[in-house]
């Protein structure tokens, strides 16, 4: 037992580390800024919608024994298309590109000034290149040191924002519908995207000798907890700094300039300077992690026709390229894109989870398309299509509406399932 409760930690603080990205320290006083009065419920929406459905999914990985154990269900070409979305997502297309415009906009432009961005992102990828085809132990030495120091920095940051608040609480609220931003704000971290990558690492709870289903159930949830509570302290303490701010900023106030003016207020300028470094070099150790897990990802699905050194190369170009866009035009790119892949990864992700009581494959395959297609009305609604229908889907307003389709869509499966070959 003590072994167990000394594994939940070191799995826990992995788990932490595997969420807690420098990119998504930007978010959470957003969303407070926005959510005015009331940041509590903005905060409880993005929360879950950040790491309560990534621990799902961890716990889906834990029954279906690999990422690919969720999405296999659908068919071999649908899940290879859906896992390289998923790849796509949380790589060269928004969460890589992101690394370097956080690093430019956080760490760099403060400190600074008429450095070309074009040129920092070249730089800044050709360095994630070399420490990607060198694979040099200094990354993980780095990021064991820097997860740490950031985090640290933050609880400093925190504690100081609620002894000595920058402003009070508003009564005003800046957004139209609060729990709707926060899920956006939650899907925007794309930690549930990245544990359907990372979450293989749950194998450590076997490879620490804990074989029984029981005793990773266990052992898994006990980490979950100790990851979960973490982000908590950490997510709800920059919520509530963004709610501190409203007297000096609207939502035309750019993410990293926020997050920037508030160490600043809080810490000065040799705090600005201590947090840029921090927060840089975190998000070169999240770049190679990312680099390079894409690049494996997609050779090892070429039947490694296609080297791994190659593709860090496209890779590396690729998001360098993105990353000129900035920061703000990434993020408002990815929101068309995270909606239409989160719901279908949700779905196999919810049947991954009750997979027993599943009786044939055409229930995932349908219920998935649903989703899918739902969600593409409703992106292509966000684009001016008429399609008022959608408003009367239940939980439309909260950004589910393709929740009640896939769920008939499911229930068709069954039937489906049933009919005599």
């Amino acid at each position: 037992m003590r072994h167990a409760r000394r594994d939940m930690f070191v799995i826990g603080f992995a788990l932490f580390s595997m969420f807690f990205g420098a990119g998504n320290v930007i978010f959470p006083p957003y969303l407070g800024l926005g959510s005015g009065a009331q940041w509590l419920l903005g905060f409880f929406c993005y929360y879950m919608a950040d790491i309560g459905l990534a621990l799902l999914a961890l716990f889906a990985i834990l029954r279906s024994g690999s990422p690919e154990g969720i999405t296999r269900p659908i068919g071999a070409v649908p899940s290879a298309v859906l896992m390289s979305a998923i790849v796509l997502c949380i790589g060269p297309m928004l969460a890589i590109p992101r690394t370097a415009a956080t690093t430019y906009e956080m760490s760099l432009a403060p400190l600074v000034s008429g450095v070309s961005q074009a040129l920092f992102s070249a730089l800044f990828f050709l360095v994630i290149l070399l420490l990607c085809l060198r694979e040099s132990a200094v990354v993980d030495i780095v990021g064991k040191v820097l997860t740490p120091a950031l985090l640290i920095g933050l609880l400093v940051l925190i504690v100081k924002g609620v002894l000595d608040p920058i402003g009070p609480v508003p009564e005003r609220v800046l957004v139209d519908n609060v729990p709707r931003t926060g899920i956006e704000a939650g899907y925007q971290t794309m930690d549930v995207l990245a544990a359907m990558v990372f979450g293989i690492m749950l194998k450590s709870a076997r490879d620490k000798g804990h074989t029984a289903p029981r005793d990773q159930f266990r052992v898994v949830a006990g980490a979950g907890a100790v990851a979960g509570a973490a982000l908590l302290v950490v997510y709800l303490g920059l919520t509530y700094l963004g709610v501190t701010t409203s007297r000096f900023f609207d939502l035309t106030v750019l993410r990293t300039f926020l997050m920037v003016s508030i160490v600043r207020s809080l810490l000065g300028s040799s705090g600005i300077l201590l947090f840029s470094v921090v927060v840089a070099l975190a998000c070169v150790t999240t770049a190679v992690a990312l680099v390079s897990s894409a690049a494996a990802y997609f050779s090892r699905l070429s039947g490694e026709r296609v080297p791994y050194w190659l593709l860090t190369v496209v890779i590396c170009l690729f998001s360098a390229v993105v990353s000129t866009f900035g920061l703000e035009q990434i993020v408002s790119i990815a929101g068309p894109i995270l909606d239409l892949v989160y719901p279908p990864t949700l779905v196999l992700i919810a049947l991954a989870l009750v997979r027993r009581w599943i009786p044939n494959d055409w229930v995932y395959r349908l219920a998935a398309l649903g989703a899918l297609v739902f969600s593409l009305l409703s992106v292509l609604r966000h684009w001016g299509m008429d399609l008022a229908f959608l408003d009367a889907l239940p939980l439309a307003s909260f950004g589910f509406g393709w929740v009640a389709p896939a769920a008939v869509c499911g229930a068709l499966g069954l039937l489906a399932g049933r009919r005599p070959a």
